[in-house]
């Protein structure tokens, strides 16, 4: 079968509308595909947006937490007297106490001027430090622990033991009608925390 011009002439039209559906087509999938790629980079960059905010998400939450938590500290460290001027009079009235409901042989104790506590680290905060030196003569050593540990449950300041030391008594002293058979001499601080001082 042959084809001449008058047969080219019938076909014509059919083949301009096959090149226009062809070319169509063409642009249908090209723009497919550049859609597909710009819906591609669209995901990928909400999903880093997603990673981004969940990031923030958990640092807010953190800070929250962390927040929360030094709230809850420095609402401890107020209710038990420990930010806030010294209270001395508290303070020997607690040693006194201390002394009578355990029943200690004999405490004599000493507090020194109240002093800065240097390298304390907060600006908006003074650390201020009062050193007692303390001597307790003792039947066992737990007079001297349970001592420390009651003032350290009771008293409004924190109390850190700088040195403590702990020698038997020779020939047993007496006080109280008992026998002495130790005698500690140590050094506390009672550590008070301040609202530092505007220097305006």
């Amino acid at each position: 079968m042959k084809f001449d011009r008058s047969d080219f002439a019938r076909i014509r039209v059919s083949l301009l509308a096959a090149v226009v559906m062809l070319a169509l087509g063409g642009g249908f999938i090209w723009l497919t595909e550049k859609r597909h790629r710009d819906a591609l980079q669209i995901q990928k960059s909400a999903q880093t947006q997603l990673v981004e905010f969940e990031n923030k998400l958990r640092q807010v939450r953190a800070e929250e937490n962390e927040i929360k938590e030094k709230a809850t500290l420095f609402s401890q460290l107020y209710s038990r007297g420990i930010i806030g001027e010294e209270q001395r009079l508290d303070w020997v009235e607690l040693l006194r106490d201390i002394r009578e409901s355990r029943k200690l042989l004999d405490l004599q104790y000493e507090f020194a001027p109240q002093q800065a506590l240097e390298n304390a680290g907060a600006s908006s905060y003074a650390f201020k430090s009062s050193t007692m030196r303390m001597q307790l003569k003792m039947l066992h050593e737990l007079d001297l622990l349970n001592l420390i540990n009651d003032l350290r449950a009771q008293a409004k300041a924190y109390v850190r033991v700088r040195s403590c030391n702990v020698v038997r008594t020779p020939r047993g002293g007496i006080a109280g009608g008992e026998t002495a058979l130790l005698n500690a001499e140590c050094e506390l601080e009672w550590i008070t925390i301040q609202p530092a001082k505007s220097t305006r």
